[in-house]
């Protein structure tokens, strides 16, 4: 099992920020532009902590070098079933580098897009203090 998989269904947020590089990039299922940083990245981690309930992996791979990794999920966001997947790629020190973020269906990554967007600030704030 993904030290990140492990952290994440443990709810603990200390050993999910300890595994990011601080160059760290995320791609948001619901937001055009990537967003960098470490404090930037854990903030939102956090806060799809609070959205996502019965949050579950479902199944894991990793490729040959053990760098790229994928962990299917499932999940809800109010009343709204999400599927989705992380998608992370490991730097040479073994951090995540990139972590890419895509769910299905359109409903759910809506109802996710509100949910998050209702925190942007609060994110923000978050990352500005970290």
């Amino acid at each position: 099992m993904h030290p990140f998989r492990k952290a994440v269904e443990a709810h603990d947020l200390g050993a999910v920020e300890a595994l990011l590089a601080e160059d760290v990039v995320f791609t948001s299922p619901v937001a055009f532009k990537p967003y960098a940083g470490k404090a930037l990245t854990a903030a939102i981690l956090r806060a799809v902590d609070q959205v996502f309930t019965d949050f579950h992996y479902v199944r894991e791979m990793a490729s040959e070098d053990g760098r790229d990794h994928a962990l299917v999920f499932e999940a809800k966001v109010g009343d709204r079933k999400i599927n989705g997947c992380d998608f992370l790629h490991m730097n040479e020190a073994g951090e995540i580098d990139d972590l890419m973020v895509m769910v299905r269906p359109l409903s759910a990554a809506q109802a996710l897009a509100a949910a998050m967007g209702a925190r942007f600030e609060q994110i923000g704030r978050e990352a500005s203090a970290g």
